[in-house]
């Protein structure tokens, strides 16, 4: 089970979300175990200047509700956000603020296909921390996105998807759409993340998708695709 939990501030999730729900999602991650489910995780994105003074507060919570803390790196998803490079809360710049307060901090080494990087505090608890902006792993991704409206993104940053929904409704048999499937992702060639830190590198910023293009198509925002 996983949950996105960006602060532990009502003010702030308001101006985050627009919505005051904070009791809710707090209520919902005190039932998950209530309700028989292991391995919760809450997903933050890390955000230089908003909730970068909640990090310690964030790991202390997940250790109450029994919950592994993933910081995310604050991710250029479009124009909606309104990204900046400012903004973005590094791997090293986590790690060495929460040093500061818990001491030696040790990486889980593991084999894992996973996003995350997990690492170790001296009690025993673990945190993850997914570095796609600075430190891309677009070599090793094996993750994709199937939208409700079927639709299949090989990369989250991708400007087009693979359409399943038609064939599917046109009665395409489990083989025909497993071909379709296994063709598509064994020439798959993305590295959008990878690009997206090439272009902060050209101009400083590093928009992915200009504001007039989501304008024209406001699907190759990451928040508007669901799935």
């Amino acid at each position: 089970m996983t949950v996105s939990l960006d602060t532990l501030k009502p003010e702030r999730f308001k101006a985050l979300t627009r919505r005051e729900s904070l009791p809710q999602v707090l209520a919902g991650i005190a039932s998950v175990g209530r309700a028989g489910f292991t391995g919760l995780k809450l997903d933050t994105v890390a955000i230089r200047g908003f909730n970068d003074d909640e990090l310690i507060d964030l790991i202390e919570y997940g250790k109450r509700v029994r919950a592994e803390v993933r910081f995310i790196e604050y991710m250029d998803v479009g124009g909606a956000n309104d990204w900046s490079s400012d903004k973005v809360l590094s791997r090293a710049a986590i790690l060495q603020y929460l040093s500061r307060y818990y001491g030696n901090i040790e990486p889980v080494r593991e084999v894992s296909s996973a996003p995350a990087q997990r690492f170790r505090l001296n009690d025993g608890t673990t945190f993850g921390i997914i570095a796609s902006t600075t430190v891309p792993f677009c070599a090793t991704c094996d993750r994709s996105r199937l939208t409700a409206d079927g639709v299949w993104y090989l990369c989250l940053y991708a400007h087009r998807g693979l359409d399943l929904l038609h064939p599917l409704r046109a009665g395409a048999s489990d083989e025909e759409l497993k071909s379709l499937i296994v063709s598509a992702w064994e020439a798959r060639r993305d590295r959008g993340a990878e690009e997206r830190k090439a272009l902060e590198r050209v101009n400083g910023r590093g928009q992915f998708i200009e504001i007039q293009r989501l304008r024209e198509d406001p699907r190759l925002e990451m928040h508007a695709r669901g799935g």
